[in-house]
């Protein structure tokens, strides 16, 4: 039967104490790792013409595992509280574009996400959109395109610290 003597109770302790850290450390990095491999979260998107911040979109997972994503702040210089899409022609037409939902059906692909539509508010049209990570999901490139991804465009849009 071993004894307990106070150095070994100590060093035992110490053990315990580091594989508790290590434990921490890893779960860390994982939750990192899924933070940062995933659209979700606040991007600041960037007006196409002056290269400046335009707004703030949230994604979400939805309950059927789609992604979607709403403006929670507009950016711009001439950006208003009240400003509403009046170029949209369905059912958001006239609404708010604060709280509006612009993208949505994204699903996970092999090359990121895609399946989804993504509205531009400003001309009011609905394109295909197909979107993945990049620079350790520090930036989303997100690609609105009719018919073929290869006749659109793409935006990159930058993480926000939540």
């Amino acid at each position: 039967m071993h004894q307990w003597t106070a150095c070994g109770f100590a060093r035992s302790a110490r053990m315990a104490r580091h594989a508790a850290f290590a434990g921490l450390l890893f779960a860390g990095t994982i939750v990192a790792h899924a933070q940062t491999s995933t659209p979700v979260g606040i991007w600041q998107t960037v007006d196409d013409h002056t290269g400046q911040p335009k707004a703030l979109v949230q994604i979400v997972e939805d309950s059927d595992g789609t992604l979607s994503g709403k403006v929670v702040k507009g950016l711009g210089a001439n950006d208003r509280p009240a400003r509403r899409c009046t170029a949209c022609t369905d059912a958001r037409k006239d609404q708010p574009i604060v709280g509006m939902t612009i993208i949505d059906g994204m699903k996970k692909t092999a090359d990121g996400w895609d399946g989804g539509h993504i509205l531009d508010p400003e001309n009011g049209k609905t394109y295909r959109c197909k979107m993945h990570v990049e620079d350790g999901g520090r930036k989303l490139v997100v690609r609105g395109y009719i018919g073929v991804p290869l006749l659109g465009r793409s935006q990159t849009w930058n993480r926000q610290l939540q």
